[in-house]
């Protein structure tokens, strides 16, 4: 009797209900509804399946793992080149004292020497190097004036060949491959040099102040010829005259040995210096991106909360409302 009295209570809610056109059976409804991606909720619906939000969950903390290691990594070669770096300072300085620095000297071969990176994800040091680069060319370009590149890590590379591809006439890539040491970077100079004819080197590097802190500098090496020029002109390299020349050297020969000599130690400083500002960058940036993670994974770890509360309470609802239902 029970029995029965409850099949006619469901065949009258049955009858009652709005008729839907071929219905779909309960078991598909349900599975559609939990593998469907949030994509198909309908419009204006704020519906995501937990088992989403879970692989999101997943893959953030992934990538936090990943930035957490790389920081440590570049924190840990950054002690390393630093010390380097610091003792380095000394070899090119005591030239500016003697043979002076020029930016502004005006000469008709200008050769660009910028020193970047061949990683990224390290901030804006490649492009700050790339900015100096372009507005130094844009300055010494003329009528009569010709500006080549020469172009030291990859990422220079890549972003000065969308806009300067014909004024490139040397790219150099993975320097930083193995420890940089004098003994590489001068036969990179003597190679540079035999291959690009100059009046004036212009080194672009980002020099290394702090993690946080680093400041494109430009160092200017003039050719024998021009320096020579500048001496009789009574420029700064009238300052070695005052010193006395031995083994029957010229003063030509000099200062072709004095600038060889130079422009290897400051492209020896510059490559170390931009090494250091990219792992101090590098260093900033992961430490940024781990945080950013953590509060990424913080807001879907409440969104995943509120998702599974929601569909409980839902269940609830249901379970509910089936047993009312029964019970007439």
């Amino acid at each position: 009797m029970a029995m029965a009295a409850a099949l006619r209570r469901e065949g009258r809610r049955l009858l009652l209900s709005p008729t839907v056109p071929n219905p779909a059976p309960a078991a598909a409804v349900a599975r559609s509804s939990v593998v469907s991606p949030p994509e198909m909720a309908p419009l204006g619906v704020r519906s995501i399946s937990t088992q989403v939000v879970r692989n999101r969950m997943k893959s953030v903390k992934n990538i936090q793992k990943i930035t957490k290691a790389m920081k440590m990594v570049a924190a840990s070669k950054l002690r390393a080149v630093q010390t380097r770096t610091e003792n380095s300072r000394g070899l090119w300085q005591p030239f500016t004292a003697l043979l002076g620095d020029a930016p502004s000297v005006d000469v008709k071969k200008n050769v660009i020497v910028a020193i970047t990176s061949d990683k990224g994800l390290c901030g804006g040091i490649n492009s700050t190097s790339v900015k100096v680069s372009r507005a130094l060319h844009k300055l010494t370009s003329g009528p009569e004036k010709e500006s080549k590149y020469v172009i030291l890590g990859e990422k220079g590379k890549v972003q000065l060949l969308r806009d300067s591809r014909s004024s490139i006439e040397m790219t150099v890539t993975e320097l930083q491959k193995n420890p940089i040491n004098y003994t590489q970077i001068a036969v990179l100079a003597d190679d540079i040099l035999k291959n690009v004819e100059y009046d004036a080197l212009r080194v672009i590097f980002n020099k290394f102040h702090s993690v946080i802190s680093f400041k494109p500098t430009v160092v200017t090496i003039l050719s024998p010829e021009v320096a020579e020029k500048e001496s009789e002109a009574g420029g700064k390299i009238g300052d070695l005259d005052s010193y006395e020349i031995e083994g029957g050297e010229t003063k030509s020969e000099i200062l072709q040995n004095l600038a060889e000599f130079q422009f290897s130690c400051v492209l020896y400083n510059g490559a170390l210096e931009n090494a250091c500002s990219e792992l101090g960058a590098r260093m900033s940036a992961m430490d940024s991106s781990s945080r950013n993670a953590g509060d990424m994974l913080d807001r879907l770890t409440l969104t995943y909360n509120r998702t599974r509360q929601a569909s409980i309470t839902t269940e609830l609802i249901e379970i509910i409302s089936g047993a009312s239902a029964l019970e007439g």
